[in-house]
């Protein structure tokens, strides 16, 4: 231990270029970038809401998925390992546990470009999963075929079961696709909504955040590889979460990472063909979120792609965490005015009167060897070397644990709580994920108790959500070791919904340092009459802009919510009230195709239907009109219900007339009622106002392209008002455009001429 931690002070007096936290690993590094079906986004490594002796590990993979990107659906490539892996002992060289994934794909029919067609699929894609627990010495095959769902691409391709799959939903094919391995986990691949959130556009625009900012990966899928582990499993001694000889028991504390690798050689023949040989080479790795896009230099984030966190490799790039860039723009006196929306977060200058923890400043060097530090993790005999290497690596305290070793639960790292005024003195313990390895992994105590997605304190903040509580609410304001809700948040690990965009910029603003009880600079001791001061409510009150995922996340394993329909596309105008439509109707036997329209893509939906076969409620979207009921002369309409599963007051009606549906004069009867008015036709502006009436209660898409094809502006509204007014978007190009306007039953276009 002594030379690894020698190693570590080496490397954080070695001055490398500083960078900056923002957003998850996303097209993170210039190589990766051109290899989307190897770039891992996220990683997640969380307690079970529903089971306390399970471990639920996720790595996704794909970034940027358009739902609507066909004909070549987006999949795990082949000639790929997808890896996880699991280090529990630091006493052990490399992984303790590893799951690798390896996905093979065959076309079922490859006369046609569809994807699916008459119950087959194009692009079938299987996989098997090996483990290891000695390193990769050698490997254990546990799932062989298991299943990946196909692309979720619209209600004819899954739950038609004439040309379609025939499924009763989506979500149907991603529960069958859970499958149990032989050594007790359960897995799901395949194609998800992707979790992760952050204005995308903010954040790259120089820091610019906003507080209404805009989910720059809204409405984007990527593709998942999801294990439920038995915490025995991970445990290093196989021991049960019952066992744990507290919450925050030692032994129970993990790092999760995961990569993928390729061939080293690629061979394209004239033909077309393509040939792989060679070693297997590693192209891309996560650990903690947001490390490489945004924390490693431009220059070495493809070396840091290619290196495990073993064996020191990632001491190189501590000083980029002992100094971060971005504490350069909450500090007034270096660039703290050059990015306004960082404006609520400014470092400690003077905590306490004495210790400026800036770029560059001493933080609490100046205790160094002071026997005040004995028997705390910043004694010289403990971890002094690394959290106090120099008098110029300030955030070594604090950033450089929770990213490299997990914070002990040691004095100075507890709440404040309880400390009488002293952040050296013992105070409420709130987290113990240490696992010195002294590389990028997220590290999880296992023995923490999950918190109900549903509890009433319940926040996306985490940790620091935690310790808040831990200094303010009376439930929890005092030393003894207690649950505090969200001590299973990141960093101890990360929860699918945890906001670590949010989270990180406040720890880079110092939140953790108060929250050891080295307060903000307007904390004056002796006089203020709280610690709660403005400078730390504006910490606390900051957020990077988006809070929360577009959509909801499951209720059960795998957590992760099915993927975006590619029928309704990236361009889905969200927040639309549920409605059911027909989607088709047979005039011959009655066939009918009942569908939703807008509502939260989240939930379920049942119909019934009066006069319809088995018309009592249920999610089969596949029903007929009873002959009886055809055959009537007196009777021309059937009214179709529809609500989510569970939730009997989201009630909705469409009456349907099945008989205008069949009449020969039913086109040009609904084509005289569907009008759109283009106000300003000529113009020479970059935008049109759109105005369309007569479609009342049906699905409207309007869409502006180019004399090439290229498209523009688009809108597509599920559930159309009396009158719909829209600003669609031209080209920056004088010239002809041309507007279409498509209803269920009807299609116009106009051409547009900007000058």
């Amino acid at each position: 231990m002594k030379k690894i931690l020698t190693l570590l002070l080496l490397a954080v007096l070695f001055y490398l270029p500083s960078g900056q936290l923002m957003a998850s690993s996303h097209r993170e590094a210039p190589l990766i970038s051109t290899d989307p079906l190897a770039d891992n986004t996220d990683v997640y490594a969380f307690k079970s809401p529903t089971d306390a002796e399970k471990i639920v590990l996720i790595a996704n993979y794909i970034p940027f998925e358009d739902p609507a990107g066909g004909p070549n659906w987006y999949t795990f490539g082949e000639n790929i390992r997808y890896e996880i892996h699991v280090d529990n002992n630091t006493a052990t060289p490399g992984d303790d546990i590893t799951y690798r994934f390896t996905f093979k794909i065959v076309n079922e029919d490859p006369t046609t470009f569809f994807n699916i067609r008459l119950g087959k699929q194009n692009q079938k894609t299987t996989y098997t999963c090996e483990r290891s627990t000695n390193g990769g010495a050698s490997w254990t095959t546990v799932v062989t075929d298991g299943v990946v769902p196909p692309a979720n691409i619209g209600p004819r391709s899954i739950e038609n079961a004439t040309v379609g799959l025939g499924a009763p939903s989506y979500n149907a094919l991603a529960k069958q696709a859970i499958t149990m391995s032989s050594t007790g986990e359960r897995i799901f691949c395949g194609p998800i909504d992707d979790p992760f959130f952050v204005d995308l556009g903010g954040v790259f625009d120089v820091g610019n955040f906003r507080t209404m900012g805009r989910d720059g990966l809204a409405r984007f899928n990527v593709h998942t590889i999801a294990i439920e582990v038995p915490v025995s499993t991970l445990q290093k001694s196989k021991k049960t979460v019952a066992m744990a000889a507290t919450i925050l028991d030692p032994d129970y504390v993990i790092g999760v990472w995961a990569s993928s690798s390729r061939r080293q050689i690629k061979t394209i023949n004239s033909g077309g063909d393509v040939g792989y040989d060679g070693g297997w080479v590693q192209v891309s790795r996560l650990g903690m979120p947001l490390t490489n896009e945004a924390v490693i230099p431009i220059g070495m984030k493809d070396k840091w792609n290619a290196m495990t966190p073993y064996g020191g490799n990632d001491l190189q790039f501590a000083a980029n965490f002992t100094n971060p860039e971005l504490a350069l723009y909450m500090d007034d006196s270096k660039f703290g005015g050059a990015v306004p929306g960082l404006s609520a977060l400014r470092i400690q200058s003077k905590s306490l009167g004495s210790f400026d923890f800036r770029n560059g400043k001493p933080g609490l060097f100046g205790l160094k060897g002071n026997a005040a530090l004995d028997g705390t993790a910043l004694a010289e005999n403990a971890f002094g070397a690394v959290l106090l290497p120099n008098n110029a690596s300030p955030r070594a305290v604090d950033l450089l644990p929770i990213f490299y070793t997990g914070v002990p639960n040691l004095r100075p790292y507890q709440l404040a709580t309880g400390k009488n005024g002293n952040p050296l003195a013992a105070g409420k313990p709130f987290i113990n994920n240490f696992l010195p390895t002294l590389g990028d992994m997220l590290r999880l105590n296992m023995a923490v108790p999950a918190t109900p997605r549903n509890h009433a304190k319940f926040s996306s903040l985490g940790l620091v959500g935690a310790a808040v509580m831990g200094l303010t609410d009376p439930m929890y304001t005092n030393a003894n070791l207690q649950f505090i809700p969200n001590m299973d948040g990141f960093p101890n690990g990360r929860r699918l919904e945890d906001d670590v965009t949010t989270i990180e910029l406040q720890a880079v603003g110092g939140v953790v340092l108060a929250a050891i009880g080295l307060w903000y600079d307007d904390f004056i001791p002796g006089t203020s009459p709280s610690p709660v001061t403005p400078n730390l409510g504006s910490v606390l009150g900051f957020t990077a802009g988006v809070t929360k995922n577009d959509t909801t996340f499951k209720s059960a394993f795998p957590f992760v919510q099915d993927p975006w329909r590619g029928f309704i596309g990236s361009g889905y105008e969200p927040n639309q009230p549920l409605a059911v439509k027909v989607q088709s109707y047979n005039c011959a036997n009655g066939d009918i195709t009942f569908a939703r329209v807008g509502g939260d893509p989240a939930k379920t939906v049942e119909f019934s239907a009066a006069g319809v076969v088995n018309g009592v409620y249920g999610t089969s979207v596949n029903r007929q009109i009873e002959f009886g009921v055809r055959n009537d002369p007196n009777n021309s309409t059937i009214t179709i219900n529809g609500r989510y599963v569970g939730e009997p007051a989201s009630m909705v009606s469409y009456v349907f007339n099945f008989r205008a549906y069949c009449a020969p004069a039913r086109l040009s009867a609904e084509a005289d009622q569907l009008s759109v008015r283009v106000l300003g036709n000529p113009t020479s502006k970059s935008e049109v106002v759109v105005e369309v009436t007569g479609v009342s209660g049906q699905s409207l898409h309007l869409s502006v392209i180019n004399s090439q094809g290229q498209q523009f502006g688009e809108h597509a509204i599920p559930v159309a008002t009396s009158v719909e007014r829209r600003t669609l978007r031209l080209g920056q190009q004088t010239g002809v455009y041309f507007l279409e306007v498509k209803t269920p039953t009807d299609r116009q276009i106009i051409k547009l001429l900007r000058q």
